[in-house]
């Protein structure tokens, strides 16, 4: 690992395209969790210029069985995305909740799917598809995520914030973040570029209102980031396009599962491939991604590492992982190994199998989408919301490795 380099992470808001798709998706997913827990969804969302698509595969006690949908279901399917979209803020001839068309092309899920997942017999739930999950955590930050991504996250969600409470009326729904870090030995010392930019009410990108903008934009950062990364070294990069006016779907397609890096550790580390927004958790491509970021956290908020990766794998039908893997990068007072023997160990932890997953985390519930906008990971465990931020394992693992 190299001590000194520049590194750099992006987020986007809740209002960009992208991430319009995933509020919906999720709100579908929450929607038919809260009908049964047991729900199977895979939704994607397509948002363009004054329309909204999904599409993708369910099944859900007393909503879609045996090939129909229950009455009211398909009124409540688009009212959840109308509501979605209200919600994010988007009242624009381009893209308007009351007013956009809706489309909705779920429909049953895969026999073929289903029976290598579900129980049976003496066979266990099995993984949802094939794949391989990584989770991280860094004491870069008191979240123990990397600092590049935590505030570019935290940036937008004040704008975002101050938009939705008339603060900052000038802003609209759409913007992108980006931070760089100078590091030396190995954590942040300088911040040397902020780019930031938002969509905006008609005049905000000329005169008097475009420095009210950019002032604006500079106090956020000021009171995010720590006073000592900023400085003569920090170019800011405010809107550098000009004008941003036409923004979100209107602006650009959007499109569930295109930020998986701002989803996770923004570039910090590394992503399995699949996307969580739409998902229920009985795929591993979600649960999975969460338990390994909680046990991450949960060694490196145990002092047992500064940094940490973890690697599950899966494959599909099959309950059991195929692989454990746990890297603390030369900063672990134990081998990795040991970590590794110590996690197969703890029982609580359900073998790290889907079913096992699920119910230690609590991920049968309607919770997911407040994770589809700035990020999943670095999040407050809350009630139900975010469990895999929990770090509640450290004891657990301190008496495994006694073991």
């Amino acid at each position: 690992m190299r001590a000194n380099y520049l590194f750099t992470s992006e987020s986007v808001s809740e209002g960009h395209p992208d991430k319009v798709s995933d509020q919906i998706s999720d709100a579908i997913v929450d929607l038919f969790l809260s009908k049964d827990p047991e729900a199977r969804v895979a939704c994607e969302t397509l948002t363009t210029t004054q329309r909204v698509v999904l599409a993708g595969e369910i099944r859900c006690k007393g909503v879609y069985e045996n090939g129909a949908w229950a009455d009211g279901a398909l009124a409540e399917i688009e009212q959840t995305v109308r509501n979605t979209v209200r919600e994010i803020g988007y009242e624009q001839d381009g893209f308007h909740w009351q007013t956009l068309t809706f489309e909705n092309h779920l429909h049953g899920q895969s026999a073929h799917i289903a029976q290598g997942v579900d129980a049976s017999g003496n066979k266990d739930e099995g993984a949802g598809d094939q794949g391989i999950m990584f989770g991280f955590a860094c004491d870069e930050t008191p979240d123990l995520m990397p600092a590049t991504l935590d505030y570019s996250h935290k940036i937008l969600q004040r704008m975002a914030a101050d938009r939705h409470s008339g603060a900052a009326p000038f802003l609209e729904p759409d913007a992108k973040s980006q931070v760089t870090l100078r590091f030396e030995n190995g954590q942040p010392a300088a911040c040397t570029a902020i780019v930031v930019s938002t969509q905006h009410a008609p005049g905000y990108d000329q005169g008097e209102k475009e420095a009210q903008l950019k002032a604006y934009v500079k106090q956020v950062v000021a009171d995010i980031m720590p006073a000592a990364l900023l400085g003569s070294e920090t170019i800011y990069h405010i809107n550098p396009t000009g004008t941003f006016e036409i923004g979100g779907p209107d602006g650009d397609a959007g499109l569930t599962g295109r930020k998986i890096i701002v989803d996770t550790y923004g570039g910090a580390a590394p992503h399995g491939g699949g996307a969580f927004s739409g998902k229920d958790p009985t795929k591993v491509d979600r649960s999975a991604a969460y338990i390994t970021r909680y046990l991450a956290k949960n060694i490196v908020a145990a002092g047992l590492a500064q940094r940490c990766t973890i690697q599950l794998a899966y494959a599909i039908g099959v309950s059991e992982p195929l692989s454990l893997y746990v890297d603390t990068h030369g900063t672990g007072t134990v081998a990795d190994e040991r970590l590794e023997q110590a996690i197969k160990s703890i029982s609580k932890l359900g073998g790290l199998t889907p079913r096992g997953i699920r119910t230690h985390l609590g991920l049968n519930k309607p919770i997911y989408r407040r994770t589809a906008a700035y990020g999943h990971f670095g999040r407050k465990a809350d009630g139900d919301f975010f469990p895999w931020e929990r770090t509640d394992l450290g004891a657990d693992l301190h008496a495994a490795l006694r073991n």
